[in-house]
């Protein structure tokens, strides 16, 4: 909770103003019975008109002077609770892309983009209602407890036993809702997560014609939220009808002992008439307090759940200092480096050794799942290695401030991802003030010059969300041109022209390997043809390294890799075996 109410500590003034105008606007309201009981015992008991109308202005006056005071409140109640959220919603968000892969992982996206959205605006709601009524109807309760014993001590007394009832009924209710809502915005999450799921997989959903199974398992998430709001909110809806039969036996209670007070002249009619209305006033607060108490109940456990993702700490740790590289060292040096994901029960990679020179163009190969991606996202530090280590310049990754290792790297992931936005937009995500010049090659070098220009205004072409409006290939050329841009001295291409023609492919590589000078690239591919003329080719099958070595090497001594290659060239395999 510490790490979302600090959020406050810019807004001080305007959250201690607006429960003070609150307890102002209240102050004026306890006022409203005494004058009221004055205008019935002093002028209508004896036909005075000008004291009732004088009264009545006190009354208007008094209604006024509220309602001023009420707007002030919340003018200050509602700048405090948006500059809140946007603070929180801010900090919020620079945390999240603060976390490494593995924590994103294990939180989840769709978990992730409830707590931005649904979490924090329940919470900016809870503090608004808070500085509103949190201190207002307290002070009414008890206030209007302590104006009808100035009234009648005798008659009060039945106070004495209504607020205990109704406070053990408000914070019982309260106590028992509260780890209920956690459960309903847990169920959020999934249902937020089948939501996310379906209308970005919609065209696959489409293709397979998964359409009911889909719409039956929405329904049955859906259903599961339904059922436990209709849970809570039943356990919630006893708050108003409890607080209302309280008060009406109180005030039933009330009616009867001041008409017998009245009956001795003890009390007058005016009188009776406060201490109901503070009753009354009583009710209306405990009301209003039931419900804030549900707002607020919602608020602390949306609250716990946006102070849980502040918790999640970043597991890899950068160091602050430039460092100097190794002259004459490796470009990149993997030392019997391995990687197990949090929670696997086996390795994706292990015992991995290989050195890469300056320049070099390495092939990284295998089948599905054996590491090829895991491989490659130990270089660029998105994961640690657990065992073992990755050099760059003779310098462990690990040892590299953030921005130093961003420098000198480049990488295409394996899933093409661009934003709306203009090329141009998109290109200058690799070098915010890289000139037109410099986009320029670097679309030559991806082979996405040409279909560039044959696009509306180039460059200036605007995309819309998630790049819809290109094809698979085209995207992939914009990504590679993205990265490219920057002049890293390591690029990484993670399987990133499984979308483009062998032609293309072909064209890429050469791009590349003449264009970029001293660049060191490692390729991921499942295609041979897109590797075989890389310096070396790393081979693996099932997290270790089959064979490591040149094309011909790898025909001649590499099992695997023969296979991979003899599934792909049938035909020449053939001939050859012929």
């Amino acid at each position: 909770m510490k790490n979302v109410l600090k959020y406050l500590k810019n807004y001080k003034f305007k959250a201690i103003m607006a429960p003070i105008f609150k307890m102002l606007e209240a102050c004026f309201e306890l006022m409203v019975p005494l004058v009221m009981a004055s205008i019935i015992d002093n002028g209508i008991k004896f036909g005075d008109k000008g004291y009732v109308l004088k009264m009545s202005v006190v009354l208007v006056l008094l209604g006024v002077i509220g309602l001023a005071c009420a707007i002030t409140a919340q003018y200050f109640s509602a700048k405090t609770a948006m500059g809140f959220g946007k603070e929180l919603r801010r900090d919020l968000f620079k945390h999240i892309e603060s976390l490494s892969y593995t924590e994103i992982d294990e939180l989840g996206s769709s978990t992730l983009i409830n707590r931005m959205t649904t979490d924090v605006n329940q919470i900016q709601t809870g503090v608004n209602m808070f500085l509103r009524l949190f201190m207002r109807s307290p002070f009414i309760v008890f206030g209007a407890t302590i104006m009808a014993f100035t009234v009648d001590a005798h008659t009060a007394k039945i106070f004495l036993v209504t607020l205990p009832a109704l406070f053990l009924v408000v914070f019982g209710i309260m106590l028992i809702s509260i780890p209920l809502f956690k459960k309903v915005q847990s169920k959020l999450d999934f249902v937020l997560l089948k939501t996310r799921e379906n209308l970005s997989g919609a065209r696959v959903i489409r293709a397979f014609s998964q359409e009911e199974n889909e719409m039956k398992e929405f329904g049955e998430a859906t259903n599961l939220l339904t059922k436990e709001q209709i849970f809570v909110g039943r356990i919630s809806s006893f708050l108003n009808p409890l607080t209302y039969a309280i008060i009406s036996l109180s005030m039933v209670v009330i009616i009867w002992v001041g008409s017998k007070q009245v009956d001795m002249g003890i009390l007058k009619q005016g009188q009776v008439y406060a201490v109901v209305n503070y009753m009354s006033q009583i009710l209306i607060e405990l009301i209003k307090l039931a419900n804030l108490i549900i707002t607020e109940t919602k608020a602390v456990a949306c609250a716990n759940r946006v102070a849980s993702i502040f918790n999640v700490s970043n597991s890899l740790d950068y160091k602050t200092e430039r460092v100097i590289e190794k002259n004459n060292a490796p470009k990149v040096q993997f030392v019997n480096a391995g990687l197990t994901y949090k929670n696997a029960k086996e390795s994706s990679i292990e015992g991995v050794n290989l050195t890469v020179n300056k320049g070099q163009v390495i092939g990284i190969i295998g089948g599905t799942g054996s590491g090829k991606s895991s491989f490659v996202n130990l270089i660029s530090r998105f994961y640690d290695c657990t065992s073992g280590k990755v050099l760059i310049d003779g310098i462990d990754v690990k040892d590299y401030p953030k921005e130093q290792l961003i420098e000198k790297i480049g990488v295409v992931p394996q899933k093409a991802c661009l934003f709306q936005g203009t090329i141009e937009d998109n290109v200058r995500w690799g070098k915010q003030d890289a000139t037109m010049e410099e986009i320029d090659v670097a679309l030559d070098i991806a082979q996405a010059k040409a279909f560039v220009n044959e696009k509306e205004n180039g460059v200036k072409y605007m995309l819309n969300q998630g790049a819809k409006n290109l094809s698979g290939g085209q995207k992939q050329r914009l990504t590679i041109a993205r990265a490219l841009v920057k002049k890293p001295e390591i690029l990484i291409l993670d399987d990133s022209s499984s979308a483009l023609d062998y032609a293309t492919d072909a064209a890429l590589r050469v791009g590349i390997r003449e264009k970029t000078k001293d660049m060191t690239v490692f390729v991921v591919s499942q295609r041979t043809s897109s590797i075989m003329h890389a310096d070396q080719i790393v081979v693996l099958d099932d997290g270790l390294v089959a064979g490591v070595g040149s094309h011909d090497e790898l025909l001649k001594n590499c099992e695997v890799y023969q296979e991979i290659y003899a599934s792909q060239n049938k035909e020449e395999v053939a001939t050859n075996e012929r």
